[in-house]
């Protein structure tokens, strides 16, 4: 299954905002920050986002975040 969003895909993992920000290589600030939408990961860290996710069993893409932060439906 497909996480929805940023925060859907930590919560599945059972990580803190702390946990998800080191190993994405980000302050928890910034977590919080995505996660509420008040900023919009970059590209480079959106990827970092995917990548830990997938590699720790949460399917996730690039556009599911994106489409997630723009109010997109997510596109199967």
């Amino acid at each position: 299954m497909i996480a929805n969003s940023i925060k859907d895909m930590r919560k599945r993992l059972g990580w803190s905002q702390a946990k998800l920000a080191a190993e994405i290589g980000v302050t928890q600030a910034n977590v919080g920050h995505y996660e509420s939408e008040r900023h919009e990961p970059s590209p480079p860290v959106a990827r970092r986002i995917v990548s830990v996710g997938n590699k720790n069993g949460v399917q996730i893409s690039f556009d599911t975040i994106y489409g997630h932060l723009r109010g997109q439906k997510e596109v199967a």
